[in-house]
């Protein structure tokens, strides 16, 4: 059985790390490249990695490329001990991203590509294997195909949590799917316009929502659980790379929830493994920063 399936979205990133990030009319308007490499990661992607890291087994629903990139995805995926079965292989071109790293923060720029042909469908999904999982996680890029998921999940009793950075009515509507949202920072005020964070995260709660949470960056993370708000701070770190700290702080997150932690603890675990993640360079190879292997 497995205990975690996933579907969404994958990317090869292409990672330039500056000195500064460039920008118009400034001293770093052209910015010379200290440091190039290339990894792997994907909201789900790395979000499956991290739990598998931490011992739960997983498998991904999502598309995959053709070419040297999605090759290369797929050896990735495989490596983290990822189950392929379910996975579309297409003729193509693999989604990818330029990432641009601030190296006096760790902070990051992102430019993606993925070619309409790599788009998720319903059709594309394997019932079965979703509801033969303990939990289902979901992204926004493809939201027909995550909301269809979630209902087959939902069906099943199975918990669904979510990564939602879009602020529209598509993100609402994946909102309004899953039973455990997990939020971007800037969401929550995007959909509500609300600008007490409490007062946000009850207006997006539904009847069927176990908890509602939302990450903060280096400020932690929140969630409420019935009316009751838990915060917790982010942990100090001295950050070289952000890139896919979001996606860990889930897969942590998923893997506390699993294991039955009250509220708190799991923001705690959770925050404390996004932190450690921004210590390590790329997405989904920081992901051994939270593996209890050495």
């Amino acid at each position: 059985m497995v205990d975690v399936i996933g579907v969404g979205a994958n990317s090869v990133d292409i990672v330039y790390r500056l000195a500064a990030l460039p920008g118009p009319d400034s001293p770093f308007a052209k910015a010379p490249i200290a440091d190039t490499s290339v990894s792997c990661g994907g909201q789900v992607a790395t979000t499956l990695a991290t739990c598998s890291a931490l011992g739960l087994r997983t498998s991904y629903i999502g598309t995959l490329g053709s070419d040297d990139r999605g090759r290369l995805m797929r050896a990735e995926l495989v490596r983290h001990g990822i189950d392929l079965s379910h996975a579309i292989l297409r003729e193509g071109e693999n989604p990818f991203a330029v990432i641009l790293i601030d190296e006096r923060s760790g902070e990051r720029t992102v430019l993606w590509r993925r070619a309409p042909g790599m788009a998720l469908a319903p059709s594309d999904l394997d019932r079965g294997a979703i509801a033969s999982a303990r939990l289902l996680h979901v992204d926004d890029v493809d939201v027909e195909a995550s909301v269809a998921a979630a209902g087959i999940a939902r069906e099943r009793g199975l918990p669904v949590t979510s990564d939602v950075e879009r602020a529209d009515a598509d993100g609402r509507r994946l909102i309004d799917a899953v039973t455990v949202p997990i939020l971007a920072e800037h969401v929550p005020r995007g959909l509500t316009g609300e600008t007490d964070l409490a007062r946000a995260l009850a207006a997006l709660r539904r009847a069927h929502h176990t908890m509602v949470c939302v990450t903060l960056g280096a400020g932690g993370a929140a969630l409420l659980e019935h009316d009751q708000l838990h915060t917790e701070p982010g942990v100090p770190v001295r950050a070289i790379d952000t890139t896919g700290a979001g996606d860990i702080f889930r897969g942590a997150f998923i893997h506390a929830l699993l294991a039955g932690h009250p509220a708190r603890d799991i923001l705690r675990l959770a925050n404390a493994a996004a932190a450690r993640s921004c210590t390590r360079r790329g997405a989904m190879s920081s992901v051994r920063a939270v593996s209890p292997e050495p």
